[in-house]
């Protein structure tokens, strides 16, 4: 949480202080900005994880929260009778609500973790979606390559071939075409190279993989009971 970024919105100067002061106190304590109704501008709202929004003027909260992206964690702390709050549960259900009595700050603290827990916790299905996508085309990549391997083994071969013999008689051919031919040949061997260690690599992975399943199924197979 250490990490986190927290915007407190409120016009109430001792809600604030109040809140800070108690966010400070804890040994993981986000980053917090304090901004006022006024102040309050989506599009240039500092980068957050949670918007806690307390005490405002009058008429200002439904404007506020109207600006808010859905996806963004907020936490509204206001009476629980209050008859503006019962009409914006009904227009925001994913509003969270932390009443306004003699524990509110410790409450708010709780229900905060828990939020900026869950918001790193779909941080990091995202990206390990990300990550899954990429190596996803990676590894389709390697497929291709798998199987465009015996194609392009025999185009090696043949360009080998045909350097190599024209290669054993070098007085029909000018010093730079001698030298170009020598460079195809160069290049090709180098080519073949690449190819084999690809295979190779292939081969170590897929010897991996059976190992991992070899003991994945050994681990996961029931133990027979001794008689």
């Amino acid at each position: 949480m250490q990490h986190a970024n927290v915007v407190i919105l409120t016009d109430e100067t001792e809600f604030a202080r109040l809140l800070t002061a108690c966010w400070q106190a804890e040994r993981q304590a986000p980053v917090v900005t304090v901004l006022t109704s006024d102040l309050w501008q989506e599009q240039e709202a500092p980068a957050r994880d949670l918007v806690v929004v307390g005490p405002v003027r009058e008429g200002k909260l439904t404007t506020v929260l109207r600006s808010l992206d859905p996806a963004t964690a907020v936490i509204l702390c206001a009476p629980a009778d209050s008859k503006e709050f019962s009409q914006l549960r009904t227009k925001y259900p994913r509003l969270v609500h932390v009443p306004v009595r003699e524990d509110w700050a410790q409450t708010l603290l709780l229900v905060a973790g828990e939020s900026l827990r869950r918001v790193e916790a779909v941080r990091l299905v995202r990206q390990a979606e990300r990550v899954a996508a990429k190596n996803e085309n990676h590894a389709t990549l390697g497929r291709y390559m798998l199987e465009m391997k015996h194609s392009v083994n025999n185009a090696l071969t043949s360009m080998l071939g045909n350097a190599e013999l024209l290669l054993l008689e070098p007085g029909q051919l000018s010093s730079q075409s001698l030298a170009q031919i020598k460079t195809i040949h160069s290049m090709a061997l180098r080519i073949n190279e690449v190819m084999q260690r690809f295979s190779s690599l292939a081969s170590e992975m897929q010897e991996a993989e059976n190992a991992s399943q070899a003991e994945t199924e050994q681990t996961g197979s029931p133990i027979s009971p001794r008689r």
